[in-house]
């Protein structure tokens, strides 16, 4: 009898975490390395969400709470999605999870059968292939090249749709490329998805309010309400309230899947942390001011990051609509030999050779789906971007 499951076997672990830990093992050593790798906002959580924690605390709120979240947090997250995107939910419809990725683990774990498919647009966020294999479900991805700004067309969702497809992930703007669809582009898919009723829609909009310049963001059931019950809006508190740690996230859709969700959840996790859920109510319902503050910084350093690397022989650099990622090719780079005797050969030798020979960390692109390309976070400071963007430079320079 073998110790470990099958299953298992079919996924790998995040690499993104994996890159993280590598830099912060090198680190520990007393390698001078810059981290550019982790999706994580430099920012402190904001003043009042803190102390919202610490009232909470001080109220002696820390025991089980419902499943799936407690009330004030289920009716503020109501309140948010009919203020930001002019849909109407009510509390059954809510489901509060650990993190953004649970919510997304459970609703496939609810759902899926062997042999039914999720569409998952590439360049992906790194766990949606892995949590659909994990859930028995077979992940279809479909490639939108650096060509077409990272964005899939309606023809490519049309063409990737069969009886089997269960579900569509979406997500915009994007890990990891930062891509916005405007509404005219996702009016584009979802007339597609109006006329194949059997698909699902799992909108990913952790990234709504890191939305930069002239983009708008708009979510699929809120460009065409036809979609409605056929969409899980999934959202959360990590990115634009700085507040990765807490381990909020949470969705709103049919009442029929939240409820399977909160079977799921009921029997692994259950509550997400009593603490965090009452900060999460004073993130919702309290100030938004900081949100656009903190986006002027990150524009600021968004065009010093695409400058800079825009500026390299051999490297392409599209300017992103949203996140804090960039998601640079590296097409003209593939062949050369680094300073070292490094061969670069593919994206991920690229990013391993970058690590060990300049200090820099960021997330070779074959673990998105689409090489070849690397991912730069540039959610950390300007010197630190600085200066691992001239070494990058250096890097690429020495290369022959």
């Amino acid at each position: 009898m073998e110790l470990l499951s099958r299953t298992l076997a079919r996924v790998k672990p995040s690499p993104t975490i994996a890159v993280t830990t590598k830099a912060q093992e090198l680190k520990a050593a007393g390698r001078d390395v810059i981290g550019l790798g982790a999706g994580e906002p430099d920012f402190d959580t904001p003043q009042n969400i803190k102390d919202a924690a610490v009232a909470a605390i001080a109220a002696g709120k820390t025991k089980y709470t419902a499943v799936d979240g407690i009330p004030e947090l289920k009716q503020a997250i109501c309140a948010k999605f009919k203020r930001d995107n002019g849909l109407e939910y009510t509390p059954a419809q809510v489901s509060v999870s650990t993190g953004g990725k649970q919510v997304l683990y459970n609703a496939l774990m609810a759902t899926l059968n062997p042999g039914e498919e999720v569409i998952v647009p590439a360049p992906y966020w790194v766990s949606y292939p892995d949590m659909v294999l994990l859930a028995g479900g077979t992940p279809v991805t479909v490639e939108a090249g650096i060509e077409q700004n990272f964005k899939m067309s309606a023809a490519q969702l049309e063409a990737a749709i069969t009886p089997n497809t269960k579900w569509l992930i979406f997500n915009s703007p994007s890990n990891p490329t930062g891509a916005g669809y405007s509404w005219d582009e996702l009016k584009a898919l979802t007339d597609v998805l109006l006329r194949h009723p059997h698909v699902m829609i799992m909108t990913d909009d952790m990234y709504e309010h890191l939305a930069y310049d002239d983009f708008k963001f708009c979510t699929p059931a809120q460009v065409e309400p036809a979609l409605y019950d056929r969409t899980l809006t999934v959202n959360g508190v990590s990115k634009a309230y700085a507040m990765t740690g807490w381990r909020i996230g949470y969705a709103a859709g049919p009442e029929k899947l939240i409820g399977a969700m909160r079977k799921i959840q009921s029997q692994s996790t259950s509550n997400p942390c009593s603490i965090s859920q009452w900060a999460a109510v004073e993130a919702l319902n309290g100030t938004q001011d900081y949100i656009a503050t903190n986006n002027e910084t990150f524009v600021r350093r968004r065009n010093l990051v695409v400058k800079a690397l825009s500026a390299i022989d051999g490297i392409t650099c599209p300017v992103p609509e949203g996140a804090f990622y960039v998601y640079p090719s590296i097409a003209g780079l593939i062949g050369k030999t680094s300073a070292a005797g490094t061969k670069i050969e593919n994206d991920e030798i690229f990013a391993t050779a970058l690590l060990e020979e300049t200090g820099v960390a960021v997330v070779f692109g074959a673990a998105f789906g689409l090489s070849p390309n690397f991912r730069v976070s540039y959610a950390t400071s300007d010197e630190n971007l600085v200066e691992a963007c001239k070494r990058i430079t250096e890097f690429c320079a020495a290369l022959k």
